[in-house]
């Protein structure tokens, strides 16, 4: 059976076919015929209060420099002068290369960034991008834009990035976003104090979000689970401009039997 069980009334899909960057993150063009109720790019939207927002610990402006030509070659240039090689997309026909700039950002910055969010809060979280003609701070600021980061690479060893990809972020984007989850509640759980197993099945889920109110994560309280419940998609509570695009049947997380040192105590 589920709990924390709401009304899901899924809002209206737009009328436009909608171009997705990548099965990750994207961003797309909301068509001047969309549904007023879900986003109107001409009112700005703000986070609801109890519902998380980003922590203005991490405002960071993220430094880079133009990349001309791109390349394994290049790349490992980069990396070994302590850059990282990136690429911005515009948020439309980005998958056609439209509008894209070829940059480098500075490797300890983008490492300090990941290391204190966590790889998914990362690709989760808006910042503002400055490309300079140089690093040193004498240079020419070539464009200061908002972007969210779509992909980041990590070295399978030692985690240090390798590349990353960003996405033009304006008011007017509609971003599809995997969402981190962050359960809390564990300490009252009823399931957990029966001896039950947390069973966590996502770890991030899909959302189209507007651009203004990426949620950095996604809260599940888990402090009324108990033994043989679960919590489902449909169940989680996020801003009502958010669009769910899987399943709202699908779990979350389950509350399983008892473990195996309970099951043979109780014998």
């Amino acid at each position: 059976m589920s709990i924390l069980r709401r009304t899901h009334q899924p809002l209206l899909s737009l009328r436009h076919h909608l171009r997705y960057l990548s099965t990750a993150t994207a961003a797309v063009s909301i068509p001047s015929d969309s549904p007023s109720h879900f986003f109107d790019p001409l009112q700005p939207l703000d986070y609801l209060p109890g519902f998380p927002r980003p922590d203005p610990k991490y405002n960071e402006k993220i430094l880079a420099i133009p990349r001309a030509i791109s390349g394994k070659n290049i790349a490992a240039k980069e990396r070994k002068a302590g850059r990282v090689p990136a690429i911005v997309f515009e948020q439309e026909n980005g998958q056609q290369g439209g509008n894209k700039r070829l940059i480098s950002v500075d490797g300890k910055q983008i490492r300090k960034l990941v290391d204190h969010l966590g790889r998914s809060f990362f690709l989760s979280r808006l910042f503002e991008l400055e490309v300079w003609s140089e690093f040193a701070g004498s240079g020419e600021l070539v464009e200061k834009v908002r972007v969210l980061p779509r992909l980041i690479h990590l070295h399978a060893g030692s985690d240090a990035p390798l590349n990353v990809t960003f996405l033009r972020a304006p008011s007017s984007a509609l971003l599809k976003v995997d969402v981190p989850l962050v359960f809390r509640g564990e300490d009252t759980s009823p399931g957990l104090k029966k001896g039950s197993y947390f069973n966590t099945i996502k770890r991030t889920v899909k959302f189209l979000c507007p651009a203004d109110i990426i949620p950095p994560y996604i809260d599940v309280d888990i402090s009324g689970l108990d033994a043989g419940q679960k919590i489902v998609l449909g169940d989680l509570n996020v801003h009502p401009a958010l669009k769910l695009l899987q399943s709202p049947e699908q779990p979350v997380c389950t509350m399983v039997g008892a473990r195996a040192s309970e099951q043979k105590r109780s014998k």
